[in-house]
């Protein structure tokens, strides 16, 4: 017996490659379909309509194709109630639960379409009964939160999935480079576009979040971050042990890693002054309690503790230490990393894959997105988690953190943003392995 069901998708779907991608899918997993309904917008503002209904052997293997085309926007025209069914036990799931994508979802409950609270991918979803004060409400839990009794979404029924759209022209500040990746393009005239879309996030009332790994230190780019986190363009750092160590060893001695910064040499006894860096800072009994100590004085923490701006030091079996800033327990860690990335109106993902990789498993599709890496793999890697808001540029991290931070601040910065300026850091960006 056949199985089948009717589907519809609307927006930009033809340059936006979504109808295509859901004509692949349902050919791809050995179904059927018939185009029942298609309208094409006739200007650049309108929309098209297609309806589509889908043919599949049996029902188990509709679902899958169901499942599948959910991910591209493809939403079942005549929707039911949302399926439901209790957790039968903490952390554990019912069997067939609906795994979320990182783009706007909405499930339809008594008749009402609930807007899914902080989306992200790989999640499941709640839904709290209408009879809580404020009424009812949908959002996403990580496997680990779930609890006995919590009524979990279960199958596609009921589910709308908004992936958001290419736009149709280059407006908007992300319009210049949407979704790409290229070290080909001009970069002065790339990061000049970076920069106006810092300050247009900043100017709208948005918060910028940085990724970033200890190579931005070792790369001789430290300056111009904190340059920015002085100014009130950075409002989050998320990074790991390695990242704060280099940061504070840096403004100790000097040296990141035992490396001479400025001449790039390795001076007498420099292995030895991130153990110093890392003790010093326990002795005083954190970061804070260094800056306070006067230990600290410069850098990038320096300037989060001076400027309250909050961060997250998620801690690895690589670190050193660690410092006591760095949160050790990975639950702990990606909860803290998932509260940033969802208050995040734009990501900088600065050299370091492990960090970037982990901040944008949290992120909504929506979220604007910038990736330099000197690495092109991890560039591409990072774009393909899924946002379409992403934009990448694959070069080093110590020409374009200074040339950044000139673009954004102008004359209104102060005058340590060139003293960087010609310094070889040629290939010291690639990911570091202490992140």
């Amino acid at each position: 017996m056949t199985a089948s069901r009717t589907v519809e998708l609307e927006g930009h779907i033809i340059d936006s490659g979504m109808m295509q991608q859901a004509f692949g899918i349902v050919m791809d997993m050995g179904g059927n379909f018939d185009v029942e309904e298609f309208t094409v917008g006739t200007h650049k503002e309108a929309e098209s309509y297609c309806r589509m209904r889908v043919f599949a052997d049996t029902d188990a293997e509709l679902q899958e194709i169901l499942h599948e085309l959910h991910q591209v926007g493809a939403n079942p025209m005549d929707p039911v109630d949302v399926h439901l069914e209790a957790a039968p036990a903490d952390r554990v799931v019912p069997t067939g639960f609906y795994s979320t994508t990182n783009h706007p979802t909405q499930v339809r409950y008594q008749g009402e379409w609930l807007d899914v609270e902080n989306i992200e991918m790989d999640c499941a979803i709640v839904v709290e009964d209408g009879d809580r004060e404020g009424g009812p409400r949908a959002y996403t839990k990580v496997l680990n939160a779930i609890r006995e009794g919590d009524l979990v979404v279960t199958d596609e029924a009921g589910i709308r999935v908004d992936p958001p759209e290419r736009p149709r022209d280059s407006s908007g500040p992300f319009g210049f480079m949407q979704g790409g990746v290229s070290s080909e393009r001009p970069s002065e005239s790339l990061i000049r576009q970076v920069a106006d879309a810092m300050r247009t996030t900043k100017e709208e009332g948005g918060k910028i979040l940085v990724v970033t790994g200890p190579a931005l230190i070792h790369a001789g780019a430290g300056d111009e971050l904190a340059r920015l986190v002085r100014e009130g363009y950075v409002d989050m750092l998320s990074a790991g042990n390695g990242f704060a160590v280099h940061d504070i060893e840096r403004g100790l001695y000097g040296t990141s890693l035992g490396m001479d910064t400025e001449t790039l040499d390795h001076p007498r006894k420099g292995h030895k002054h991130h153990i110093y860096t890392i003790s010093e800072v326990i002795r005083a009994g954190g970061i804070a309690e260094a800056v306070e100590d006067e230990l600290i004085g410069e850098g990038v923490m320096y300037e989060c503790i001076e400027n309250d701006v909050p961060y997250v030091l998620a801690g690895s079996i690589r670190d050193d230490g660690p410092l006591p800033d760095t949160i050790t327990d990975a639950v702990e860690a990606q909860n803290a990393i998932r509260e940033q990335a969802h208050d995040a109106d734009m990501v900088l993902m600065l050299s370091t894959l492990l960090h970037s990789v982990a901040v944008g498993n949290c992120l909504p599709s929506a979220t604007r997105v910038v990736c330099v890496d000197i690495n092109p793999a991890t560039v591409t890697q990072l774009l393909d988690r899924g946002s379409s808001q992403a934009i990448g540029m694959v070069t080093d991290i110590g020409t374009f953190i200074p040339t950044l931070a000139e673009e954004v601040l102008g004359d209104d910065g102060d005058d340590g943003a060139d003293e960087d300026e010609g310094r070889d850091v040629e290939a010291t960006n690639e990911t570091d392995a202490d992140d």
